[in-house]
C-alpha cells in the first residue's frame, strides 16, 4: 500500500518536527512548511493525502490555506491546529477553520496520541468520497 503524503504547515519549528517525527515514525511522507504561501506553493507542484496546518501563521494563515485546498481539490483532507493568537483564542480560530471545511480540529498543545487521532478524523472519508487526496 502506498504511504500517505502529508503537507505540515505551521510557524513553530519544534512544531514541525514532532509532527513529521510521529508521521514518518508511521511511514508516511511528510513535506514541512513555515507558512500558507509556501504550502499553497508546494501543493501547486505535489498532491497530498492531508494537508496538517496551524491556523494562524506569519506570511499567510492557515485560513488561506483552508480556502485555497478547498478551492482547488474540494476532496482534499485538512487538520486545522491552533493555539490561538494575540486577538483570536484558539477555540475561534478552530471554529473559523471549522467552518471553512477542515476535517477536523485539534488544540494546541497536543500528545503523539490526541494529534494521531486527529490524523485518523481528518482523514475519515466522508459518504460518497472515494477519493480523498488533495
Amino acid at each position: 500500500m502506498k504511504p500517505l503524503t502529508v503537507l505540515v504547515a505551521d510557524d513553530e519549528e519544534n512544531i514541525l518536527v514532532l509532527i513529521e517525527h510521529w508521521l514518518a515514525q508511521l511511514g508516511y511522507k511528510v513535506v514541512t512548511v513555515k507558512n500558507a504561501t509556501e504550502a499553497k506553493s508546494v501543493c501547486e507542484h505535489q498532491a497530498f493525502d492531508l494537508v496538517v496546518t496551524d491556523v494562524l501563521m506569519p506570511g499567510g494563515d492557515g485560513i488561506d490555506l483552508i480556502e485555497s485546498v478547498k478551492k482547488s481539490r474540494p476532496t482534499g483532507r485538512i487538520l486545522a491546529i491552533s493555539g490561538g493568537g494575540r486577538y483570536l483564542d484558539r477555540d475561534e480560530c478552530l471554529k473559523i477553520a471549522r467552518g471553512l471545511g477542515a476535517h477536523a480540529v485539534l488544540m494546541k498543545p497536543f500528545t503523539r496520541e490526541q494529534f494521531l487521532a486527529g490524523v485518523a478524523r481528518a482523514m475519515r472519508p466522508p459518504r460518497g468520497d472515494a477519493d480523498p487526496s488533495i
